[in-house]
């Protein structure tokens, strides 16, 4: 009996057939800085800064660098809990910076967001299946009854038990409140969501449980993931492909495998020194950066890793470095690697 040869593709070939689901483009939020008697805007704080890429449907897209370079500030800004500054953000082929109102409103019911505190983002006064269906409420979907029903299968497929919907946030352990958050997010069944850290306050041991459970709720629901992280660990077992943020910028952009085999840009080769191996016998020469991020109210001119590049060139203090593809689907802005 012959082999399927569509079960032999692996997961990457299915998605290089797959569309784009979200795309972004030249996404700039700049946060006014105000001072003086009258309140005037006398800085920029340049939290992203022109970033485009796109996210294909049913991809998980691991968004990493250190805190501070604008990860949430694209998450936020791309489902408009932020307005962005300038740029455009298509989700199925649709403008979301230019709807308003119910159009707007029809729109988020695609996308959701799991947060990264899950005690802050739940209502402490009310019980967490109250919650849960709160988007069901607000986008009227089906009666009462289908209501809780979509609440309790809900709760199910993230590994709590239904009795657990009467109860306080309060009640809860992390693991469990943050399985809360992910069924809040699931509850509407979106196209889209975007995970901000969602596992960084958590135990080793419960961060895998709800990466699993991520995991096997995308592959029943074909949901399209962006997973933000600083932990790069977590972004080599969840991830399709990996974007690398510094200072408000995409530096590199690549498939999952291609970047923790040969990563390019200078910075991301530093963060992967930082991965700990789990074998003691085994040595790994560690890059370290001197010097602090810089501040996003006033970059760098040129290069905005130059005055922390091991690696540095004259040129690169001048000259900005475009995103580009050195080969194919690996981008990389840095002028060392393509002048």
């Amino acid at each position: 009996m012959s082999e399927n040869p569509v079960a032999m593709e692996s997961r990457a070939q299915i998605l290089d057939r797959r569309q784009n689901l979200v795309e972004i483009k030249n996404l700039v939020k700049y946060f006014p800085v105000r001072g003086g008697l009258l309140q005037r805007t006398v800085a920029q704080v340049q939290a992203v800064d022109r970033v485009s890429f796109t996210i294909r449907e049913g991809e998980t897209l691991g968004l990493v660098g250190e805190s501070g370079c604008g990860k949430t500030t694209i998450g936020r800004t791309m489902l408009r809990l932020i307005e962005p500054t300038s740029g455009e953000v298509r989700f199925d082929g649709v403008d979301i910076l230019k709807l308003r109102g119910r159009e707007l409103k029809a729109m988020r019911r695609n996308m959701q967001i799991i947060f990264q505190d899950p005690y802050a983002s739940l209502d402490p006064r009310i019980p967490v299946g109250e919650s849960i269906a709160e988007g069901l409420r607000i986008h009227r979907v089906g009666t009462r009854r289908q209501q809780d029903e979509i609440v309790m299968d809900t709760l199910r497929k993230v590994g709590l038990e239904e009795y657990y919907a009467r109860r306080y946030p309060h009640e809860f352990s992390g693991g469990q409140r943050q399985r809360i958050g992910i069924a809040r997010a699931l509850a509407l069944r979106p196209k889209f969501i975007v995970a901000d850290e969602p596992v960084s306050a958590l135990d080793v041991s419960i961060q895998s449980q709800v990466l699993n459970i991520l995991k096997d709720l995308q592959g029943e629901f074909n949901l399209t993931f962006m997973f933000i992280a600083h932990n790069l660990s977590v972004v080599e077992h969840i991830s399709d492909r990996v974007a690398v943020m510094y200072l408000g910028k995409v530096v590199e952009l690549t498939d999952r495998e291609e970047l923790f085999r040969n990563p390019l840009q200078p910075y991301t080769q530093a963060l992967m020194s930082a991965i700990p191996i789990p074998d003691p016998t085994i040595r790994r020469e560690r890059i370290i950066l001197q010097g602090d991020v810089p501040s996003p109210l006033n970059p760098p001119k040129g290069c905005r890793f130059h005055p922390r590049c091991p690696v540095v060139m004259s040129e690169c203090s001048v000259k900005e470095p475009p995103l580009l593809e050195i080969k194919p689907a690996h981008w990389v802005a840095c002028l060392r690697v393509n002048p």
